[in-house]
């Protein structure tokens, strides 16, 4: 068009359907969106690209709604190799008797690299696109996430007890920190100080933990208030339930990711509210390992950030970001008695930009928005189960699981085409899982 100065882009994707989750809950209609260098140009009207723009690819999604890519906000990625390894068991009993002693035995950075990758695989064809982990040889978490090609924020783990991965807990910080520096420059990853838990970790271990946070800038990623049994245990040992000794040590908050946040009292969600915590809320979990409902309407109401996480396989069985959207807000309708708690468009938000924000990458993902990385998910909105359509937000909550993901793409790179995988050797990947599934069943028969 004379007059108008035309751009070459990378790609440009036409969808039926954008939801791109800020600045509000809105759904365009028949937009677009331009992609170069990796990140978001423009998000337009459809009718409008040719007059703007030239594409080196050109992608049309024409029964799709596309959707900025999920954020799993809590994950024991490798522990997917445990997946139904001791199912049906409360959560102390299932760590001690079973997944520590499995862990002793067979966790190295071989079988966390294996693990990872399963657990990417699977999370990136159900529309994840970040994770965040906490975990044993953090190492070799980051590289099956690089391989992956996906987004991760890496747990520095830090305990206080010896393990296969680290002797003592200045093992532990320097094991993390050296691993946060060999990798510092990689722009898909972010990290988070990990401590794993207010039972596994000293008081001096979370002094240094903070220091080491306030330093490098970083969020502290814990399981916190996760069931009644670590609560007494806290006040037998401590005089102080969790949530208040780690005040009292300064670990209280906005970098704060309380994991599971199951037992609160009033008080305490108004403490987490006052210091700008997040809550990263794991419902399967908590129900398949009898924890119990974590008050999120209550949350909610106070402002809190709430993101969602799958947890590892081994306690819930799927990664599936979509599961524990539509499970969320049903929870929170049930345990609060008010069937609006938690609209379907506050669950997604939990999925994406709240996770985001949790782990301080909010300025590069968790919505479709100009100069934000391109990651995205698209999903078929086709079929039997998915029709009529008369509310699209609801319909993505309440009715589309990850079966129906069609596309997902990483800081502009498509990784899952037409639910083909574009970049990962699944079959040899399947051998490797093979043969640590039959290391770990002659584990549990012994």
């Amino acid at each position: 068009m004379q007059g108008v100065n035309i751009k070459t882009v990378d790609c440009v994707i036409d969808a039926r359907w954008v939801i791109p989750v800020e600045p509000g809950p809105a759904v365009l209609a028949d937009h677009s969106v331009v992609i170069e260098d990796g990140r978001i140009e423009a998000v337009l009207p459809s009718a409008e690209v040719e007059l703007r723009y030239e594409s080196r690819q050109r992608v049309s999604l024409p029964q799709h709604v596309l959707i900025p890519g999920l954020i799993n906000l809590h994950t024991h990625a490798a522990m997917s190799l445990m997946r139904g390894l001791a199912d049906d068991l409360p959560l102390l009993q299932w760590l001690n008797d079973v997944i520590w002693p499995a862990e002793a035995k067979h966790v190295s950075p071989q079988f966390v690299y294996d693990g990872t990758l399963l657990a990417c695989a699977e999370m990136l064809a159900g529309g994840v696109t970040c994770f965040s982990d906490m975990y044993y040889f953090p190492e070799a978490s980051a590289r099956a996430a690089l391989a992956c090609g996906m987004r991760a924020a890496i747990g520095l783990i830090a305990i206080d007890f010896p393990t296969q991965y680290a002797s003592d807990p200045d093992d532990y910080l320097a094991k993390g920190l050296a691993m946060r520096d060999a990798h510092r420059d990689q722009s898909l990853l972010s990290f988070c100080m990990a401590p794993h838990a207010p039972y596994t970790v000293s008081d001096r271990l979370f002094g240094r933990i903070l220091t080491m946070a306030d330093e490098l800038d970083l969020p502290i990623h814990i399981h916190l208030h996760e069931t009644r049994e670590e609560i007494e245990s806290s006040l037998a040992h401590y005089k102080a339930r969790p949530l208040e000794r780690l005040r009292a040590l300064g670990i209280v908050g906005p970098r704060l990711i309380a994991v599971h946040g199951v037992h609160l009292t009033e008080s305490e969600l108004d403490l987490l509210a006052d210091f700008g915590c997040t809550v990263a809320h794991c419902p399967s979990s908590n129900m398949k390992l009898a924890s119990g409902f974590a008050p999120v309407a209550a949350m909610l109401a106070r402002s809190i950030n709430v993101g969602l996480g799958t947890d590892g396989a081994a306690s819930n069985n799927r990664l599936d970001l979509f599961q524990e959207m539509r499970t969320a807000a049903l929870l929170a309708k049930a345990v609060s008695g008010n069937p609006q708690a938690v609209p379907s468009y506050q669950a997604l938000r939990a999925a994406t930009i709240n996770g985001a924000r949790a782990l301080g990458i909010d300025g590069v993902a968790g919505s479709i928005e100009p100069g934000k990385a391109a990651d995205l998910c698209a999903i078929s909105i086709t079929g039997q189960e998915l029709t009529p359509y008369y509310d699209l937000m609801s319909q993505l909550v309440y009715a589309a699981g990850r079966e129906n993901v069609t596309h997902v793409w990483v800081a502009g790179r498509l990784l899952i085409d037409d639910r083909a995988f574009t970049g990962i050797n699944l079959r040899d990947l399947d051998k490797r899982v093979g043969l640590w599934q039959n290391k770990l069943s002659g584990e549990t028969r012994s």
